[in-house]
Order: structure tokens, then C-alpha cells, then sequence
């Protein structure tokens, strides 16, 4: 059993703590697939729409409750790794509606996603730009009342069975950041294609996705022109530390699993456990796992408390508990033995399962540079005055 004693931490209230007990009821009824992925998907995001769990994903007025996304996410990632990913994607794939979009675009689109009748995804990434988004070359072309769309985004989670993209692209008003727009994008128009589907070590629904002069309405634009990066970083600050909430709850699976291991394996007519270099990495693994959790829901919880921009927060949650989740899964493999590297066993998924967590929504690496430019404009700011 997951240690809950956290959800006593003055970061939550009632609320929340009812929220995580009823997420608990249904993560534990969720099927856990290994077929067909795109089918999985679907499936799963109409089974936690109809219990009601997709409901904090979206908000017609922007109020994202991210404490809650996070605590969603961990609980969800603890007992079904794919389920969380439909989660999240539903979150990030609205999000700009959410924070930016019209009274049309909300309507359009939030009910849907939340009921789980509609798949969203984020389009951002593209082949020669990944962490580098305002060097992107998709455009949109103004044409009377349209905007023609042409070139390509990859590595788009839930490329191939999304219903609605945010799609970005650039519209050329300045150069660099400056120059790039948000749209809303449904994927029957004529000239989008999935060039590709791509596989990973653990099966999510991905896809490059091409766009040969698409047309689509001026109506589409999500913001105003030039505001896309603003609104990619924005929605990427909130759900940046639903990430790390996701690496935390395979973290707690790990050690669920490796406590289980070391106490019921025999050494030697001894319980794995009473080895003092076995309990050194048990330390290790749930001194990573508290760690991280303050780092997480110290940043949900000061978005959650009015601060427009939580970048620095949200990098350190993400770059400490991705980290830290590897370090705990791969103690868990250890302890495991040639047990653990056994294909189909929860440690062998987990290891598969977080790698990809410290490379998307931006890599550790980056997450370096944004703490450190954060840390200096704060330092250079202070100094100034």
C-alpha cells in the first residue's frame, strides 16, 4: 500500500483529499491493456470521463486546479501508466482553450474533452526543433478569411486518434518566439496527413503529422497573433509539474513493489530486508520519493494560490522527481535481481515507462537552463533595485 500520509500536508485541503480518494476508487478498476494501444486510449479516456475524472483537465473560465491535476496523475501513473498518459493528454491538449481560447473554442471543445468524447493532443514539436520551439518553421499563411497551414509536427502524443490539436505555427509578425500563433485543429481537412506512427519502448500513441496547404478558418487562432509561444509556455507551466506528479507515482509503485520483494525474498535463511545495504537503498528510494513530492505540490500549490508564472517551480519539481523516479525504479530492478529485467514484471514496465518522462515537456537539461536563467533574473532584479 502507497504511503498517503502526505495528503495530511498543509498543501491540500478537503477538498483535495476527497479528490485523491476518489480517483484511488476508480485508478483501481481501470483494465490494464497490452494490445491495442490506439483502441487502449479510447477506451480509457471514456472510462475516466464517465467517472468523472477529466473534469479538472479543462475550465471555461481557466481556473485549472493543477494540486488536483497532479494528485490525478500520481494516483493514476501508481496503478496504470496509459491511463494517466489519456489523462494528461486531455489536460495539455485543452489547456490553451482553456487559458486563451474563445467563448466558441471553449464550448466547442472543453465538454467534449472532459466527457472523454473527444481525444485532444498538443502539437508543438517538430523534426528540427524539439526544446528549441521558437526556432519552429510550420506557418500559417493569412488568406482572406483563412490561415493555410504547411509543414510538420513529431512526437505528437496522441498523433493518429486525437479529434482536436492545438497546433502551433508560425505567422511571421516578428522573428523567433514573436512570430508564432496557436489554432485549434480538427484533422478532416484536406492536406493533413500522419506521415508516421511512432514506436517507443513503452507503447503510447504518437505520430508525425504533416500539413500540405491546409486551410482552416481565421476563427481557429486561439489568442492573438504572435502570442503562441506565451501560450505554449503557459500552458507548459502548469502541466509541467503534473509530469514530475506522474515520475512520482511510478516512484511509489517501485517501492511498493520493492518492499514487498525484499521482505518476502530469502537470503540465506534471512528476509532480503535485514540486509543493511538492502535497507540503505530502501532509505534512499523513499527519501527520493518525499523529496520530490514537496517539490511538486510546492509548485502546484503556489499556482494554485494566485501566481500567474510558476517557472521555476514547475522546472525543479520536473527536473528532481523525473530524475529521482529513474534512480528509485532502477534500485527497485536491482533488488529485484535477474527478476527484475524479466519481461512483464512491474519493475521491467516502470523502467521502460519513465525514461521518456525526462525528455518530454522539455529535457533535464533544459530544465537546468530555465532554473538557472529564473535564478539570475531574479538575482539581477533584486540588484537593480
Amino acid at each position: 500500500m502507497a504511503d498517503r500520509t502526505y495528503l495530511d500536508w498543509p498543501f491540500f485541503d478537503d477538498e483535495h483529499r476527497a479528490w485523491a480518494a476518489e480517483v484511488e476508487a476508480v485508478a483501481a478498476t481501470l483494465p490494464n491493456h497490452h494490445g491495442d494501444t490506439d483502441a487502449a486510449c479510447r477506451q480509457l479516456a471514456t472510462l475516466l470521463g464517465k467517472a468523472g475524472l477529466l473534469q479538472p483537465t479543462a475550465s471555461a473560465d481557466g481556473s485549472l486546479d493543477v494540486r488536483k491535476l497532479c494528485l490525478a496523475r500520481e494516483i493514476l501513473a501508481r496503478h496504470n501508466g496509459l491511463a494517466d498518459f489519456c489523462f494528461a493528454m486531455q489536460g495539455l491538449g485543452t489547456g490553451a482553450i482553456s487559458l486563451f481560447g474563445t467563448d466558441a473554442q471553449k464550448a466547442a471543445w472543453l465538454p467534449k474533452a472532459q466527457a472523454g468524447e473527444a481525444i485532444a493532443a498538443f502539437a508543438l514539436t517538430e523534426p528540427g526543433s524539439g526544446s528549441d520551439v521558437a526556432n519552429n518553421t510550420m506557418t500559417a499563411t493569412r488568406d482572406g478569411d483563412s490561415y493555410v497551414l504547411n509543414g510538420e509536427k513529431t512526437w505528437i502524443s496522441n498523433g493518429g486518434i486525437a479529434d482536436v490539436y492545438t497546433l502551433f505555427a508560425r505567422t511571421n509578425e516578428q522573428p523567433g518566439a514573436k512570430g508564432m500563433s496557436a489554432f485549434v485543429f480538427t484533422p478532416d481537412a484536406a492536406g493533413f496527413e500522419i506521415v508516421e506512427r511512432l514506436e517507443t519502448i513503452a507503447p503510447h500513441p504518437l505520430a508525425t503529422l504533416r500539413f500540405t496547404d491546409v486551410r482552416i478558418p481565421a476563427s481557429a487562432m486561439i489568442g492573438t497573433c504572435g502570442q503562441g509561444f506565451k501560450i505554449a509556455m503557459s500552458v507548459l507551466d502548469v502541466f509541467r509539474s503534473t509530469v514530475a506528479a506522474a515520475a512520482l507515482g511510478f516512484a511509489r509503485q517501485a517501492l511498493d513493489a520493492a518492499l514487498e520483494r525484499v521482505v518476502t525474498r530469502k537470503v540465506q535463511g534471512a528476509a532480503l530486508s535485514e540486509l543493511q545495504m538492502v535497507q540503505g537503498h530502501i532509505a534512499d528510494m523513499a527519501l527520493d520519493i518525499d523529496a520530490s513530492a514537496l517539490l511538486i505540490y510546492r509548485a502546484a500549490w503556489t499556482r494554485d494560490n494566485g501566481a500567474s508564472r510558476v517557472t521555476r517551480e514547475a522546472a525543479m519539481a520536473k527536473l528532481f522527481a523525473t530524475e529521482q523516479a529513474q534512480t528509485v525504479i532502477d534500485k527497485a530492478v536491482q533488488l529485484f535481481g535477474g527478476d527484475g529485467v524479466k519481461s512483464g514484471t512491474t519493475v521491467e514496465r516502470l523502467y521502460r515507462e519513465i525514461r521518456a518522462l525526462r525528455i518530454y515537456e522539455g529535457a533535464t537539461d533544459v530544465q537546468k537552463v530555465v532554473i538557472a536563467r529564473q535564478c539570475l533574473k531574479s538575482f539581477e532584479g533584486a540588484a537593480a533595485c
